[in-house]
């Protein structure tokens, strides 16, 4: 005889309100349910392979997901966001108490409100947008990475600092990840060669821009007592590991 036991859960809604998913998608609905942080994923978080390889968030956050038949992989970067902030509320509450500039500061997480975005940027469900670059004149689409995207871009990235410590290619190598065609061409070595070489500095702020504008996502500013100006919300070494 079995014994089912009762597991709080939660329904956590995605910045994105499941715009940018293809109707058939569990994500597509919106909305995400997380179970509350059990031994299950206090061992996930002592995990020192887990911890040594980088992959001990991903680990916890996919752990904590109860809702059927998501693919981690297809996340947008906003989403993940509101998943590891919903997950830290669930797993420690909502007090999270970080420094700054030699001060301890306690931020109330459920504070944390998505960026308001506007629906019209995503008429047809598709993760891909237009836009001229101001300078020279091209046209690019682009489309928002996704948590398969960032891992991939986190490989490459080491790949190449194996090969020279001193190159950093963060920029290029996102670019290179969100542009699908210039001027209509899709083609991949065209699309690296104009990244490299031909996109301007300016052009590639503005893009940079336009991506922000659109990506839906937390808005990770947060103000502090007795500090002017607003301050991005540090994740440090404490966010799941409180007393760290």
């Amino acid at each position: 005889m079995s014994t089912k036991f009762n597991l709080p859960t939660e329904t956590l809604e995605l910045p994105s309100k499941g715009l940018l998913y293809p109707e058939d998608s569990p994500l597509s609905k919106g909305e995400i349910e997380l179970k509350h942080m059990t031994a299950k994923e206090e061992d996930i978080l002592t995990n020192r392979n887990y911890i040594a390889n980088g992959t001990v968030i991903d680990k916890l956050l996919q752990s904590m997901v109860v809702t059927p038949n998501i693919n981690f992989n297809d996340l947008l970067i906003g989403d993940k966001n509101a998943i590891m902030i919903g997950a830290r509320i669930l797993a420690y509450g909502k007090d999270y108490t970080i420094t700054y500039q030699g001060e301890k500061h306690t931020v109330d997480l459920t504070a944390i409100d998505p960026k308001p975005i506007n629906e019209a940027d995503y008429p047809n469900r598709e993760n891909k947008f237009k836009f001229t670059l101001p300078s020279s004149g091209n046209v690019v689409e682009f489309r928002l990475l996704t948590h398969k995207d960032e891992e991939s871009i986190d490989r490459e990235a080491e790949g190449l600092k194996k090969i020279d410590k001193d190159v950093v290619r963060e920029v290029t190598l996102r670019m290179r990840a969100m542009i699908l065609s210039i001027n209509g061409t899709t083609d991949k070595a065209e699309i690296t060669d104009f990244v490299n070489n031909y996109l301007l500095a300016k052009d590639a702020r503005a893009l940079r821009e336009e991506y922000n504008r659109i990506q839906p996502d937390l808005d990770l500013t947060v103000k502090l007592n007795g500090v002017e100006e607003d301050v991005t919300l540090p994740i440090g070494l404490n966010f799941f590991w409180p007393g760290q």
